[in-house]
């Protein structure tokens, strides 16, 4: 048919028939061959609609159901211009002829068919994209995707819980806080010590009561006045920095000396605390019991506390100090009184390096025994 068409197209321009059969024998052939190499061994194709031969220039259209796999022209399909480029520009979008969708009563019919057909074919393909764009979404690490809390409830419902739950652990370790630094503070207040230190240049003594002590097993040995030496130890145990402590540790100090080494009483005739106030011993007029061979004729002062590494408080030195100085003024101390260190009368570590060091600045330290 198509042959015969181009023969006559020749002839009209006045070509002799055997000239015009040639010539669209050429150029039937050329048409084939410009158009598509392959198509010369595709056999030809009719529409099923109009029963006319499509060839390879016209625009077609195929039914997607496999069993039928009709071709059409594209006019012929019954879709509009804009359904025909939806067709061609959307991936994964096919189309069915009216006899796969099962219509041949009449025209209008088929349409709605296929409307519905394109319809729900357009929303599948959406549904594709959709998924495709979220799992492009998860593989970009610049994009933030919305997560799911919960796979099994709602998207709000699970926010609210997870909300609610985040708040309510929120406000468990703020009252926690809050529980632990008021136990903590109301605890502090309760065993609070009593740091009342003296650190006005006062000299204050507390006697054996106001400490806490237990007066002496029996009646002592006075001691002869003026004393001519002041020798200083430590009690090499834990220090103190307010009233109540040293007077613990000044207990603690007695009791070691009257129960486990059997004295009359707390062996120094002074101490002197962390908190900057002399705790009273055996006082100026009794012999001592703290240097063996020295203690007739001399006033045992020990620091609480052990000076071997760490310096005494400026007030606990300067409450010595005091001391002797009061001793002086009420000539319980020769004025020419000479001050040691426990170490130079005795074969001990005592008073401290630290502290020892300190004393041999002091007016009176000789080393003269």
């Amino acid at each position: 048919m198509w042959h015969a068409l181009v023969v006559r197209y020749f002839e009209k321009k006045k070509y002799t028939p055997v000239h015009a059969k040639i010539r669209a024998e050429s150029e039937w052939l050329q048409l084939f061959i410009w158009n598509d190499r392959r198509m010369l061994n595709r056999p030809l194709e009719s529409c099923p609609k109009c029963r006319g031969l499509i060839a390879p220039i016209h625009s077609r259209i195929g039914c997607n159901n496999g069993p039928c796999g009709s071709v059409f022209h594209s006019q012929c399909a019954g879709l509009t211009e804009e359904q025909l480029k939806l067709l061609e520009t959307t991936i994964n979008l096919s189309w069915r002829c009216d006899g796969c969708l099962g219509s041949n009563q009449n025209q209008n019919q088929s349409s709605l068919q296929l409307s519905k057909w394109l319809e729900q074919s357009l929303r599948q393909h959406e549904k594709r994209l959709e998924v495709l764009e979220q799992r492009s979404k998860l593989n970009d690490p610049g994009q933030q995707v919305p997560a799911i809390l919960c796979p099994y409830l709602p998207n709000t419902i699970s926010r609210k819980a997870i909300s609610i739950t985040v708040a309510f652990v929120l406000l468990t370790t703020l009252l926690g806080i809050i529980l632990a630094t008021t136990t903590n503070l109301f605890g502090k207040t309760l065993n609070k010590p009593d740091f009342d230190v003296i650190d006005n240049g006062t000299l204050v003594m507390l006697k054996v009561a106001e400490w806490g002590g237990r007066p002496p097993k029996t009646i002592l040995d006075p001691l002869e006045l003026p004393v001519h030496r002041v020798i200083i130890s430590h009690t090499a145990a834990e220090g103190c920095e307010s009233r109540e402590i040293c007077s613990n540790r000044t207990q603690v100090v007695q009791d070691f000396h009257m129960d486990s080494w059997g004295w009359d009483h707390v062996g120094y005739n002074f101490l002197v605390g962390g908190d900057g106030r002399v705790y009273e011993g055996r006082g100026w007029d009794r012999v001592g019991a703290h240097t063996k061979g020295y203690n007739r004729g001399s006033i045992g002062i020990s620091f609480i506390g052990t000076f071997t590494a760490i310096r005494p408080a400026q007030r606990q030195l300067k409450a010595c100090q005091l001391l002797i100085d009061k001793g002086v003024q009420l000539k319980m101390l020769a004025p020419d009184f000479r001050l040691y260190g426990h170490r130079q009368l005795s074969a001990t570590e005592s008073p401290g390096e630290e502290l020892y060091k300190i004393i041999q600045t002091w007016p009176h330290w000789s080393h003269e025994i």
